[in-house]
C-alpha cells in the first residue's frame, strides 16, 4: 500500500514538472511566433506605404501625360478648324462669284431673248408682207393670163424655186473657187482627206484549188475507210474536200487562201508519198505548216530589206509574209500593199515629206487584213492595235487609220499613203468583180445621173469609175451644173456600193447650128 502511495505521489510530482517545463516551451514558441507576426506586418505596412507612394507618383504621371494628349488634340482641332473655315470661306466666294456670274448671264440672256422676240415679230411682219405680195401677184396673173388661183400659186411659186437655185448654185461655185484658191496655199497637205473608201462585204472569187492525181484510184484512199481519212483531212486542214466525177482532180475549197495553201500542199505530199492515214495527215500538216510559217518569215524580211526600211519587230514582219496569202476583190494584199509603198514613197518625196517613213506607212496600212481571219473586228482597227503593241511610228498609225477615212491625215506621209492606196485599188483591172454586180453597179449610177433634171444622157466609163453626165444647155446654166454634179455624187456615195471613188462629170454645151444655101 505504502508501495502504491510512494508510486503516486511520484507520479503526480513527475506531471508536475512536466507541465511546467511544457508552459515554458509553449511560452516561447508564442513569443516567436508573435515576433514573426509582427515582423510580417512591419514589411506589409512599409510595402503598403510604398504601394500608395507609387500610385501617387502614377496618378501624376497619368495626369500630366493625359493634360499633354489634352493640349496637343486641342491644337490639332484648332489647326483643323482654321483650315476647314478657310476653305469654306473660299468656297463661299467662288459661290458668291459664280452668282454673280450667273445673274450677268442671265440678265444677257433676257436681253437676247427680248431681240429674238424682236426678230421674230419682224420674222413674222415679214412673211405677211410676202403673203401679200404673193396674194397680189396671184391676183395680177389670175387677171392677166386668166389663171386660176392654184395655177397662178404654182406659176410663182416655181419662178421663186428657180430664183433661189440659181442663187444658191452661185453661191456654191464661189466658195468652190475660193476653196481651191485656198487649196494652192497648203500644197503639201491637199491629200489630207482620205481618197479611198472601201465598201461592200468581202466576197472572193476564187475560193478552190486543184490537186492533181495520178489516176483516180487515189481518191477511194484519200476517202479512206467509212470516210477516216477525208474526215481527218477536213478537220485538221479546215478546208471543204470535194471529191466528185472530175478525172484525176481533187478540190480544196476554203474562203482562207492561207489555209487552202497548206492543204494543197499536205494533200500533195500525201499523193506522193502514198501513205494516206489520220496519223500520217497530222505529221504532214503540222511540217508543212512549220514550212510556211518560216516561209513567210523570210518573204516579210526580203520585203522589208528592199524597201530600205530600219529593225521591224517579227511579228509584224511575218503579217506582212502573211499578206501573199489575203486578197480583197481579187486583189492581192501583198502586191497591193507593195504598189501603195512605193506610190507613197514617191508622193511623199516629191512633196517634202520622209520617203522611208511613207514606205513603211504604205506596206503597214492594210497589215490588219493578215489577222481578219483569225480575230474579230476590222483590218483598220486590228492593224492599228499590233502596230500599237509594237510601238510603231505615230504617222504608221494614222495612215492605218486615215486610209479609210476613220481619222484625218495629219501629216504629209500619211496623206501619201491614203492617195497611194486609192491610185492601187480604184484603177481599172486592179481589182475583179462578178459580172453581174459590175454590171448592175453601172447602171444604177446610171440611172441615179439621169433622174436629174435637165439631164439628156449619162454613160458610165472607165471601168465604173467615170459618170458622163450631158446636161441641156436650155435648162442648166454653167452654176447650176455644179450643184447637179455634187447632187449625183451625193446620192451615188448614199445608194451605191464600191471600191474606191467615182468622179461626175457634168457636160453642157451650147451648140448653134445653120444651113449654108
Amino acid at each position: 500500500m505504502i508501495e502504491i502511495l510512494v508510486g503516486l505521489g511520484a507520479g503526480a510530482a513527475g506531471i508536475g514538472v512536466g507541465y511546467a517545463v511544457a508552459k515554458k516551451i509553449n511560452d516561447a514558441n508564442y513569443n516567436i511566433f508573435l515576433a514573426q507576426a509582427k515582423a510580417k506586418a512591419k514589411a506589409i505596412e512599409h510595402e503598403a506605404e510604398l504601394i500608395l507612394k507609387n500610385s501617387k507618383i502614377s496618378v501624376q504621371e497619368a495626369e500630366f501625360e493625359a493634360k499633354k494628349k489634352y493640349d496637343e488634340k486641342s491644337i490639332k482641332l484648332q489647326k483643323d478648324y482654321t483650315i476647314k473655315f478657310d476653305e469654306l470661306s473660299k468656297k463661299e466666294q467662288t459661290l458668291l462669284n459664280e452668282t454673280e456670274l450667273l445673274n450677268s448671264s442671265k440678265s444677257a440672256l433676257e436681253r437676247e431673248k427680248i431681240e429674238a422676240q424682236t426678230i421674230y415679230e419682224e420674222g413674222v411682219n415679214l412673211k405677211a408682207i410676202y403673203q401679200n405680195k404673193v396674194a397680189e401677184a396671184l391676183k395680177v396673173l389670175e387677171h392677166a393670163a386668166g389663171l386660176t388661183e392654184d395655177e397662178a400659186r404654182e406659176v410663182v411659186l416655181k419662178k421663186v424655186e428657180e430664183k433661189s437655185r440659181a442663187e444658191i448654185a452661185h453661191i456654191v461655185r464661189r466658195h468652190e473657187e475660193e476653196a481651191k484658191k485656198e487649196a494652192k496655199k497648203k500644197a503639201n497637205y491637199i491629200l489630207a482627206q482620205a481618197t479611198s473608201r472601201f465598201a461592200g462585204e468581202f466576197a472572193a472569187e476564187r475560193l478552190i484549188n486543184v490537186v492533181n492525181i495520178k489516176n483516180d484510184e487515189l481518191k477511194g484512199r484519200i476517202i479512206g475507210k467509212e470516210g477516216r481519212n477525208i474526215k481527218t483531212l477536213e478537220m485538221v486542214l479546215g478546208v471543204d474536200i470535194i471529191i466528185d466525177d472530175t478525172p484525176n482532180a481533187i478540190i480544196l475549197s476554203s474562203f482562207n487562201l492561207y489555209r487552202r495553201a497548206i492543204a494543197t500542199r499536205v494533200i500533195e505530199l500525201l499523193v506522193e508519198d502514198g501513205r494516206i492515214q489520220p496519223a500520217r495527215i497530222e505529221d504532214l500538216h503540222k511540217k508543212v505548216t512549220d514550212e510556211f510559217e518560216q516561209s513567210i518569215l523570210e518573204e516579210g524580211e526580203n520585203i522589208v530589206i528592199d524597201l530600205g526600211l530600219n529593225k521591224m519587230h517579227p511579228e509584224i514582219v511575218k503579217l506582212i509574209g502573211k499578206l501573199k496569202f489575203r486578197a480583197s476583190y481579187g486583189q492581192n494584199a501583198l502586191a497591193h500593199s507593195l504598189e501603195v509603198a512605193y506610190l507613197a514613197g514617191i508622193i511623199a518625196a516629191e512633196t517634202g515629206g520622209d520617203e522611208k517613213l511613207a514606205k513603211r506607212a504604205g506596206i503597214l496600212h492594210d497589215i490588219g487584213k493578215a489577222l481578219t481571219h483569225d480575230f474579230e473586228g476590222s483590218h483598220v482597227d486590228l492593224g492599228a492595235e499590233i502596230c500599237k503593241r509594237y510601238k510603231e511610228h505615230p504617222v504608221v498609225i494614222n495612215a492605218i487609220y486615215a486610209h479609210h477615212g476613220h481619222e484625218e491625215a495629219t501629216s504629209v506621209e500619211s496623206a501619201a499613203v491614203c492617195a497611194a492606196d486609192a491610185l492601187s485599188a480604184a484603177r481599172p483591172g486592179a481589182r475583179r468583180e462578178v459580172l453581174e454586180s459590175f454590171l448592175k453597179r453601172v447602171e444604177e449610177i446610171e440611172n441615179i445621173a439621169k433622174s436629174k433634171d435637165g439631164i439628156k444622157q449619162a454613160y458610165a466609163i472607165n471601168a465604173g469609175r467615170e459618170i458622163r453626165v450631158i446636161a441641156n444647155a436650155k435648162l442648166i446654166n454653167d452654176d447650176e451644173a455644179v450643184l447637179v454634179a455634187k447632187e449625183i455624187a451625193a446620192e451615188i456615195e448614199a445608194k451605191v456600193q464600191y471600191p474606191g471613188e467615182i468622179k461626175v462629170n457634168v457636160i453642157r454645151e451650147t451648140r448653134a447650128v445653120e444651113m449654108a444655101k
